[in-house]
């Protein structure tokens, strides 16, 4: 597998000049910076199914139970099968991307609140985007809007680092000892997340079954509650517990401190890039080796990077 992620992308987003008018939406945030940490793959459906620049605009319609992509001005025109048939393709295509970034409201691409029958609030999906996700179920998707948000971004790379870290154990073959220390490297992540579900995953991860359907029971909740948003509260909670592991190396002093430290972020007045920071101070001088697996704490470095941590 490539040392550098793959991230499936519209084309236009950045800045190929393939939508149905010639033009593009170029976005900044995935030009300046995402694109230098990861292997952009772009993939613009209308074009892929034969379709022109500029070309006559395409839009969902509900017909029945289901929704068509077809022409605006041509009704007759209709491409939901040919963009449903392109997706299956590039499913197996893009078989090693981490993540994809769709273009929001495409009536190929939008992940959500599409436009159907000219009505923005009906909230359909792109006809591409959704049969390439029943392809690949697990694969985290954020479209251009969620990345303009700071905790939806968060979120999404979040998941995009720890399915690679899968990807990674799926291509060397899932053991049993394997899946227990994948799971106990993401237990305060998952914490974070939803702690129910991390001691769910638990459960999963320690059943004796068929390691195949274990695997795949486990990656499909995994990402699940990963893609839960977290919440100051959580993210406290899991703070707290790590501080646990200090309990008996840290006097008075430096434990008010971290205590301070996590009720200012639980306030929001200061980043909980910052309390991490003196975690890692503190185990740095008391090491626990529990505590240095812990992806929640000890991101890799693009990773750290990228989501400020």
């Amino acid at each position: 597998m490539s040392t550098r992620i793959r991230l499936g992308i519209s084309s236009c987003l950045l800045g190929e000049k393939v939508r149905y008018d010639g033009g593009h939406k170029r976005d900044g945030y995935i030009m300046r910076t995402l694109a230098r940490y990861f292997e952009l793959v772009p993939v613009c459906p209308e074009v892929g199914i034969g379709l022109g620049v500029p070309r006559a605009p395409i839009w969902l319609v509900r017909r029945g139970a289901t929704l068509r992509a077809v022409g605006v001005d041509d009704p007759a025109l209709d491409v939901t099968d040919a963009l449903a048939a392109y997706a299956q393709t590039m499913a197996r295509g893009l078989g090693d991307v981490s993540g994809y970034i769709f273009k929001r409201r495409s009536p190929s691409c939008g992940l959500r609140d599409v436009a159907v029958d000219g009505d923005e609030d009906s909230g359909g999906r792109g006809i591409y985007a959704d049969a390439f996700l029943n392809a690949h179920g697990d694969l985290p998707a954020a479209d251009e809007a969620e990345l303009a948000d700071p905790a939806a971004r968060d979120n999404f790379l979040e998941r995009v680092f720890a399915y690679r870290r899968w990807q990674d154990l799926a291509a060397a073959g899932v053991t049993r000892a394997g899946l227990t220390q994948f799971h106990a490297m993401h237990k305060l992540a998952l914490m974070a997340h939803a702690p129910r579900a991390a001691t769910e995953l638990g459960r999963i991860a320690a059943d004796i079954g068929r390691i195949e359907d274990i695997a795949n029971a486990y990656v499909t909740r995994f990402m699940q509650t990963l893609a839960q948003r977290t919440t100051p509260a959580r993210h406290e909670n899991a703070l707290l517990h790590m501080m646990g592991y200090l309990k008996k190396q840290i006097d008075r002093a430096d434990k008010a401190e971290m205590l301070n430290a996590i009720k200012r972020y639980r306030v929001g007045k200061v980043p909980r890039a910052a309390v991490l920071k003196l975690l890692r101070r503190r185990f740095k001088r008391h090491p626990d080796a529990y505590i240095l697996r812990q992806t929640y704490l000890y991101p890799g470095t693009e990773e750290k990077t990228l989501r400020r941590l």
